[in-house]
């Protein structure tokens, strides 16, 4: 990922959770606010809810994954917080792709030549 750095402060999280758009679909729920830099800023959250660490890890990779895929087609300047829900364990990583794009497109972060 090469134009995406981590979200890491709890207050970050936080913040974003409180002042940001929020979209959701049975497999993912995203966050996202703008943010005053040339650069994307990601976090991935994956509750216990979802399974064991094994599993929790794989939702995780599938989802950083689908990200840095389609890195390109996202703008630059925000934050996003994408959290996984209990769905995402059983769910293929073109399922979980699919549903980051269709997320991304409603709240505006994908560029107009890729929608």
């Amino acid at each position: 990922m090469k134009n995406t750095v981590s979200v890491k402060k709890n207050k970050d999280f936080r913040l974003i959770y409180k002042r940001g758009k929020s979209s959701v679909s049975p497999v993912l729920a995203l966050y996202a606010r703008k943010n005053k830099k040339p650069s994307n800023r990601i976090g991935i959250t994956v509750s216990t809810k979802v399974g064991k660490a094994v599993v929790r890890n794989r939702v995780r990779r599938r989802i950083r994954e689908a990200y840095r895929i389609n890195e390109k087609s996202f703008l630059p300047g925000y934050d996003i917080i994408i959290v996984s829900r209990v769905r995402a364990a059983k769910a293929s990583f073109r399922e979980i792709e699919k549903n980051l794009l269709e997320l991304s497109a409603r709240l505006g972060l994908l560029s107009e030549e890729q929608e």
